[in-house]
């Protein structure tokens, strides 16, 4: 059994993958407020929060890979619909949509590790991923 067999829904696996992205983001999100909170305390939390009360080390690493996985993962997202709306080539969108989830995985694992250059990498391939799978988008429209 492959992943594509495991998340293909419908013989549309960029369902399941988008699926995977999505708990991928939600790890993310409970990772980064479970390591604040350990800094920042229940009552910080629970109050109105006027007062900023600074998060350092492993828990603002965290906190900066879910903010960024929030900005590349809308665009993904959309990315992946566009390609299912205009019936993109399966595999190739199938291929761009698992590139884009191993090099998020990779991106945080670079960040917490505190590998500046190969992050830098990762984030790059990701990114590059999310655009490609746009161009297939649009190939397929102005084909």
């Amino acid at each position: 059994m492959t992943l594509l067999s495991i998340t293909s829904y419908g013989g549309r696996p960029e369902y399941g993958l988008l699926a995977i992205a999505i708990l991928l983001g939600i790890v993310h999100l409970v990772w980064a407020a479970t390591a604040a909170r350990r800094q920042q305390n229940l009552k910080w939390a629970r109050g109105p929060r006027d007062e900023p009360m600074p998060i350092t080390g492993m828990a603002a690493r965290l906190d900066r890979g879910f903010k960024n996985y929030m900005e590349t993962f809308p665009f993904f997202a959309a990315a992946v619909i566009v390609a299912h709306l205009t019936q993109a080539p399966q595999e190739r969108v199938d291929i761009l949509a698992i590139i884009f989830i191993v090099a998020r995985l990779s991106y945080l694992g670079c960040y917490l590790a505190d590998w500046h250059w190969a992050r830098s990498l990762v984030w790059f391939v990701g990114s590059m991923a999310t655009l490609v799978l746009v161009v297939v988008a649009l190939m397929k429209i102005w084909a």
